[in-house]
């Protein structure tokens, strides 16, 4: 299997890392050799990491725990979401928020007005105020939506985060490690594999690279998952109350009426935006 394994990563461009100008000295114990200017990542060392980092996931999921998947650099974005709703997890793929995991309460808030607001839509209350109310509330549900729809069942923190490009990524990493959650993720040959307690080295950078390894931590889950649902059913537990909810499940919970409208707006009134971004 190693040796398929190998051809995939070959083909897919796994082996090909920064110019040597860019690297990181805690790097070397992945890299073969250099090519052109380029370094070459050991793919045998990838495997090994790879097998480490399927391992500990097949165990995490098979006793139900939660991963959640962070991508926001354009190639991995669409990857990101497609895999991690296929393997029925939590994913951030637009922007990473200050705070999401070291101040999950307040995130929690942002989520239930992101419920609140699809609510009000659903129940045709939009249709009972004036166009710029509905443009406000409009532009703050696209906002949320942008931010939490990977994560509006969200309801703890997650067991492990599985990152792509920690550089990028780099408050999601610290806000992990300060919480002590596990991280998996793939390491270019410009980062520092000792901050990932299960670095994967290869290409940050390509779509086909990102999609094989993301592919490959997706179909593990897939099938952690699958073993903890045989050994809940084989304790006889309901497994229908376990399912998670659907979007429509999950915003039907928010009970809005249009006595709640002036509610709607008390937007920012009392409360900072703490996700908006700084000025560089």
């Amino acid at each position: 299997m190693s040796v398929e394994l190998i051809r995939e990563l070959l083909e897919a461009g796994v082996h090909f890392g920064h110019k040597t100008s860019r690297w990181n000295p805690k790097f070397s114990k992945f890299i073969f050799g250099e090519r052109a200017g380029i370094y070459i990542i050991d793919l045998e060392k990838t495997v090994d990491s790879l097998i480490k980092a399927k391992n500990f996931l097949l165990e995490l999921t098979s006793k139900g725990g939660t991963v959640l998947f962070v991508g926001t650099k354009k190639q991995a974005q669409e990857i990101i979401e497609k895999e991690a709703n296929r393997c029925g997890m939590y994913w951030i793929n637009n922007r990473w928020l200050g705070g999401l995991l070291t101040n999950f309460s307040t995130i929690k808030k942002s989520i239930s007005r992101l419920k609140e607001i699809e609510k009000a839509k659903e129940e045709n209350i939009f249709e009972k105020i004036t166009k710029k109310e509905v443009a406000c509330l409009e532009k703050e549900l696209n906002k949320l939506k942008r931010n939490f729809s990977g994560i509006i069942n969200m309801e703890k923190l997650p067991d492990c985060v599985f990152i792509i490009d920690i550089r990028k990524e780099e408050t999601a990493l610290r806000e992990a490690r300060r919480l002590s959650i596990p991280v998996v993720a793939i390491v270019d040959t410009d980062t520092n594999p000792d901050l990932v307690d299960y670095p994967i080295p290869g290409n940050d950078d390509a779509i086909k690279s990102i999609q094989l390894i993301t592919s490959q931590i997706a179909d593990t889950i897939i099938e952690g998952r699958k073993r903890f649902l045989e050994y809940l059913s084989q304790e006889g537990v309901d497994l229908e109350k376990l399912k998670s909810p659907s979007e429509e499940e999950t915003v039907s919970e928010v009970k809005l009426d249009i006595e709640d409208i002036p509610h709607l707006f008390k937007l920012e009134e009392n409360r900072e935006d703490r996700y908006r971004p700084k000025r560089q």
